[in-house]
């Protein structure tokens, strides 16, 4: 996975930086210049702050804070920040000790590189401290250390820069360190001491054995350190900054082509359909002058016609009463086939029966949704059409009302 580390101050206006592209079995690319020439195309991309831009501090959380950033967090850290939190943009690290470690930062100069990174191509990336990048393991510190100043990593969430000093004189700030250790018993077996930066004077390196006596605690040279060129996985990121969704005027120009055919396809389907529409309404039409005709030969006398097929079953319900003979709307054929689909009905399962005008109207004992269902499938098979059933209460008793007639 091919990475990409910008290394940020908050300092100053975002227009230049330090940069390396750390890929997969093969050496770092380092270079320096403005962010429109950054490299592009990469998987992740981590910015990362100057140990100066970030405070690291310790506090006591509830646990369903920690999880949370940005002002709610920047209360618990009002007092060591000394300024408004809404300035600050503060994110949880993780437990330290018996505390939680906090990281503060300018939350302007957060948004100047944000905004600069977008303009530059870069939609998101994980927020990184120098400090916090150094190598560390249980019991032993390290300083990274440029001749005149630099930045210790204490812990595994924590770290801070340190004051100047010189190759005698080791820095007043990481005295302090070493003596809050010391009360909270988490004094350091060692200090690894590593080398950073590009103009160190040859003879800048400090002096172990002065720095030893100086500091109570045993150093060593751990040679020659870059945060750009460290190891992927070094690190605590602070926070994963992403850029809302956009598409970009290059992103519109390749998708032009497609959203010319999409257009096409949504207005030939638009036309389909009104085809189709027109064909059924065709259809529908003539089936009805059809069914007029037919209705009109076999009845010429009558007056009008609105329901073609409803005034042909009257009619001819009529001429079957005319002719002594019984019609499917009539109450005993189509009780007939009532009675057939209600056989498997429990005792007492239909209440009431009611006929009217070729309709009946039964009224069943309280069933489930899957026995109503049954008795809906037995009358169709029947030959008859069911209404959506209706559910009422009769004295005290959930029933099912069915509307029932001939098919």
């Amino acid at each position: 996975m091919s990475l990409l580390r910008i290394c940020a101050s908050l300092q100053g206006a975002p227009r230049q930086c330090r940069w390396a592209l750390v890929g997969p079995g093969l050496a770092p690319v380092t270079g320096e210049g403005p962010l429109a020439q950054l490299p592009q195309r990469v998987e992740r991309v981590q910015l990362v702050l100057q140990a100066a831009d970030v405070l690291i501090t310790r506090a006591r959380l509830p646990h369903s804070a920690r999880r949370r950033a940005g002002s709610v967090l920047a209360y618990a850290v009002e007092e060591e920040t000394v300024g408004e939190p809404d300035a600050n943009q503060v994110s949880w690290l993780g437990r330290a000790a018996d505390a939680d470690a906090l990281a503060v930062a300018d939350r302007r100069g957060l948004k100047a590189w944000r905004e600069a990174l977008g303009t530059a191509g870069i939609r998101g990336y994980e927020v990184h401290c120098e400090s916090l990048m150094l190598p560390w393991t249980p019991r032993e510190w390290s300083l990274a250390w440029n001749g005149r100043d630099g930045f210790v990593r204490s812990g595994e969430f924590e770290g801070a820069a340190t004051d100047c000093g010189d190759r005698q004189t080791p820095p007043l700030s990481l005295r302090l360190l070493l003596e809050e250790a010391i009360a909270r018993n988490q004094m350091p077996e060692s200090i690894a001491i590593y080398e950073f930066g590009t103009d160190i004077p040859a003879d800048a390196a400090p002096d172990l054995d002065t720095w030893q006596r100086e500091l109570g605690v045993a150093l060593r040279r751990g040679g020659i350190w870059d945060a750009r060129t460290a190891p992927p996985d070094a690190g605590v990121s602070l926070a994963q900054e992403r850029q809302p969704w956009g598409i970009t005027p290059a992103a519109l120009t390749r998708l032009r082509p497609a959203a010319w055919i999409a257009g096409l396809a949504l207005i030939l389907h638009a036309l389909a359909l009104i085809a189709d529409w027109s064909l059924l309404a065709t259809e529908q039409r003539s089936l009805r002058r059809q069914m007029e005709a037919r209705f009109r030969s076999a009845f010429p006398d009558a007056v009008a016609v609105v329901d073609p097929a409803l005034q042909m079953r009257r009619k001819l319900a009529d001429a079957r009463h005319a002719a002594g003979q019984p019609d499917s709307s009539d109450f005993l054929p189509m009780f007939e086939k009532i009675a057939v689909a209600l056989k498997e009905l429990p005792s007492g399962g239909l209440r009431i029966a009611a006929y009217e005008n070729g309709r009946m109207t039964l009224e069943l004992a309280a069933l489930d949704e899957a026995g109503v269902r049954r008795i809906v499938a037995k009358l169709l098979q029947a030959g008859v059409l069911v209404e959506p059933p209706a559910a009422a209460t009769r004295g005290g008793a959930a029933t099912v009302i069915l509307s029932v007639r001939s098919s």
